[in-house]
């Protein structure tokens, strides 16, 4: 179906259109755009100006050449804060920091999201509940780690908070690494698999009920335990560390 065009020029419309699905957060950073035939038949344009209204968003930095021949949303939210970023991800200590702003973050978003979560967001979230029962139990640490992840995202999407939803995405995705928080560990280990399994559940339900008060504070004691496990597994792990260390003569003694 063909998007009617308004009166100012094509090519600016064009941009104009893809840039608010930019913002709202229906296409995110690496995904690819459809081939220009198949946009340029959506817009009802003609290919030239298609191409205008895409190289407009390329030259803002919004689009970029992706892996094949046609465009991708550009990598956003990291271009102004990449040195900081890169800073935060290189100390182990930011970790509990940045699960107390989660903390402050998520509660509101899922207070929001029980208010204001329509039935595709609620869809969605029973969907990825799904999900998360699918790969607890098939003992999946990784998928259910992912699962994780988008349960958390769509919590951000229901909000419906445009600023929230794109500083926490752009947050989500630079803050990914293990030194920040380890999913993958915490989900291998029997009994935190459990109990976050049971406060995904919680949360969602929450929402889903529409309880905006319960949602809050099931968020704020998820993001509590997830706190204080992060901070026993990397307690433990220093630990060994320490261990293997003392054993290996730090790699420069003569091991005894």
């Amino acid at each position: 179906m063909a998007i009617p065009l308004k009166s100012e020029p094509a090519a600016q419309v064009v941009a104009r259109h893809i840039e608010a699905l930019i913002l709202e957060g229906s296409l995110v950073p690496g995904e690819p755009l459809r081939s220009e035939r198949d946009l340029a038949e959506q817009f009802a344009v003609s290919r030239p100006t298609l191409r205008d209204g895409l190289r407009i968003l390329v030259d803002k930095g919004l689009l970029r050449q992706g892996a094949g021949r046609g465009l991708e949303v550009a990598p956003l939210g990291t271009s102004i804060t990449d040195p900081l970023i890169a800073l935060l991800a290189a100390h182990g200590e930011v970790a509990d920091d940045y699960l107390e702003f989660r903390d402050i973050v998520e509660c509101s978003a899922a207070a929001y999201a029980a208010v204001r979560a329509n039935d595709i967001d609620r869809d969605r979230l029973r969907e990825c509940l799904d999900r998360i029962a699918r790969a607890h139990a098939a003992a999946d640490p990784q998928e259910e780690a992912d699962a994780d992840t988008e349960l958390h995202q769509l919590i951000y999407e229901a909000s419906h908070n445009l600023v929230l939803l794109q500083i926490m995405r752009a947050l989500s995705d630079s803050l990914r690494q293990d030194v920040i928080q380890n999913r993958g560990r915490l989900f291998s280990i029997p009994t935190i698999r459990e109990t976050l399994r049971d406060q995904h559940v919680a949360i969602a339900q929450a929402i889903l009920d529409g309880n905006a008060k319960r949602a809050q504070a099931a968020a704020h004691d998820h993001l509590t335990y997830l706190r204080q496990a992060a901070r026993e597994v990397r307690m433990a792990q220093e630990k060994l560390d320490l261990s293997l260390r003392r054993l290996q003569r730090g790699g420069v003694g003569v091991p005894g």
